[in-house]
């Protein structure tokens, strides 16, 4: 399986998500959104199937340093707009792969979502 993981290279997370990815063999493509931004369609379908609540990162320098009238009364579309002016935003890592999407690193979820399918019909 290849996925992409999206964030920033200094962040700590972003390190311990990308080691236990090499460390499980799993192929890596790596997006630095603060460099590269993100398509607004594929941030558009992030929130969609995981609202902008979990992906807007409201702990965060970035958004910390916002003036409080951007900060309050969010909606999907002032999120999406915050996020894709400033990527930073976004929580991280995100994994994006066939039938993964994941916000966060969690060790527990990434071994769930990225073994393969399992068929109990098979013997080990």
């Amino acid at each position: 399986m290849s996925v992409t993981i999206y964030g920033i290279p200094n962040c700590d997370t972003m390190r311990k998500a990308r080691s236990w990815l090499a460390e499980h063999g799993v192929a890596a493509t790596f997006h630095d959104y603060r460099k590269d931004g993100v398509p607004q369609a594929r941030l558009e379908g992030w929130v969609a199937k995981l609202g902008w609540e979990k992906l807007l990162n409201r702990s965060g320098t970035t958004f910390r340093k916002l003036p409080p009238e951007l900060r309050e009364a969010l909606d999907t579309d002032r999120a999406l707009a915050l996020m894709l002016e400033h990527p930073a935003m976004i929580r991280r890592p995100v994994l994006e792969g066939p039938d993964v999407l994941l916000v966060g690193f969690r060790p527990d979820d990434y071994a769930k979502a990225l073994s393969g399918p399992s068929d109990p019909d098979q013997a080990p």
